[in-house]
C-alpha cells in the first residue's frame, strides 16, 4: 500500500518518490518517499495533528547544506513554501519566515538601514535551516541577532522557544531533527555607527573571492576545530584538488567540496571521509561534519 494513503488530506503538495536529492545544491542524491509542502501554517499544524505517530518526518530548507544518501528520505520530508516566505519589519524588529534566505533577510536589513544582520549576506541557507545549525560568519552566529522563534512539534503542537532555552553553540542548537521552525524575530541595529551598505557589499564581495561560486557545492563540509581551521588542516594534508569519483575538493577553498562531475553521493561522502582520514592520520584531529548526512548509508 502507498504510504500517501496513509496520509491525511492537505491544502498543499503531496508528492511521492519525490527528487529532492536532485533539488539540493549538491545536485546529486536519493528522493523522498513523500514530499509535502503545505499550504500555510494551518495546513502544517492539521497534517501533523493527524499523521500516524510511526511515519518519520524530515524538514528541509534550502538543502545548501545536506548530503541525501542514494537510499533517500523514508516517511515525509517537510518543505516550507510560499506562505512562509514573509518578511514584516517593526521599527528595528524584523519578522521572518522561516522558508526566507538568509541572503534576501540581510538585504532586507540594509534597506531598512539595520545593522547586524551584514553577516547573514551570501550565505545559501534559508532561515530555518540556519537556526537549526546556528548558521554564521566572521565570528557571528545567527544566534547573536535572534530574539525568539516559532515552531511546531511533530505531533502538531505550535510552540515559542527563546534564543536563550536553545543551547546554541558553533555550528550547534538543541532544536530536536523532527522540530519544524515556521517563523523567527530578529532585532536589528538602528542608527548604526557605521555604513550598513557598504559593510554588506564588503563582506559579499570577501565571500565571493575566497569561495567557489557559480558550481554545486553545499559549503563548508567540516566544522573548525577548536582553535583551528578547516581548510589549513586540509590543505596541510595535502588535500587540495583531491578526487574521487565525479566529486572534487575545491582548488579555491578545501573545505569545500564540489560535485564537479555527475558525482553519486558515494563519491561526495567517500572524498569526505578520505579528506578526514588524511587529516587525521596527520595531526590526530578528527573533523567533525558540517553538512548534514540523511538517508541509511
Amino acid at each position: 500500500m502507498s504510504i500517501l494513503n496513509m496520509l491525511p488530506p492537505v491544502k498543499g503538495l503531496l508528492q511521492e518518490n519525490a527528487d529532492v536529492g536532485k533539488r539540493s545544491w549538491f545536485g546529486t542524491g536519493g528522493p523522498a518517499e513523500v514530499l509535502f509542502v503545505p499550504a500555510d501554517m494551518d495546513d502544517l499544524v492539521v497534517f501533523l495533528r493527524n499523521l500516524p505517530q510511526d511515519i518519520a518526518i524530515t524538514p528541509l530548507g534550502a538543502m545548501s547544506n545536506v548530503l541525501i544518501r542514494r537510499s533517500g528520505i523514508r516517511g515525509v520530508a517537510i518543505m516550507l513554501g510560499d506562505w512562509f516566505k514573509k518578511i514584516f519589519v517593526d521599527e528595528n524588529v524584523l519578522e521572518v519566515g522561516a522558508a526566507v534566505h538568509c541572503n534576501e533577510l540581510a538585504t532586507v536589513a540594509m534597506y531598512h538601514e539595520l545593522g547586524g544582520l551584514e553577516f547573514l549576506i551570501g550565505l545559501p541557507g534559508t532561515v530555518g535551516g540556519a537556526i537549526k545549525m546556528n548558521a554564521g560568519s566572521n565570528g557571528v552566529g545567527i544566534s547573536n541577532v535572534m530574539m525568539e522563534c516559532e515552531a511546531v512539534t511533530s505531533s502538531g503542537l505550535v510552540k515559542w522557544v527563546r534564543v536563550t532555552d536553545m543551547d546554541f553553540g558553533y555550528r550547534h542548537s538543541s532544536v530536536a531533527d523532527d522540530l519544524i521552525i515556521t517563523r523567527a524575530w530578529f532585532r536589528g541595529i538602528p542608527n548604526a555607527s557605521y555604513s550598513i551598505t557598504k559593510r554588506t557589499k564588503e563582506l559579499l564581495s570577501k565571500r565571493t573571492e575566497s569561495q567557489p561560486t557559480g558550481v554545486r557545492t553545499c559549503g563548508s563540509t567540516f566544522k573548525n576545530p577548536d582553535s583551528k581551521k578547516a581548510w589549513e588542516l586540509i590543505d596541510a594534508a595535502g588535500c587540495r584538488g583531491l578526487r574521487i569519483g565525479g566529486a572534487a575538493v575545491s582548488e579555491k577553498h578545501c573545505n569545500f567540496i564540489i560535485n564537479e562531475d555527475n558525482a553519486t553521493p558515494e563519491d561526495i561522502e567517500n572524498l569526505a571521509q578520505s579528506v578526514a582520514q588524511r587529516v587525521f592520520d596527520k595531526t590526530g584531529i578528527a573533523l567533525e561534519w558540517e553538512i548534514i548526512l540523511l538517508g541509511d548509508k
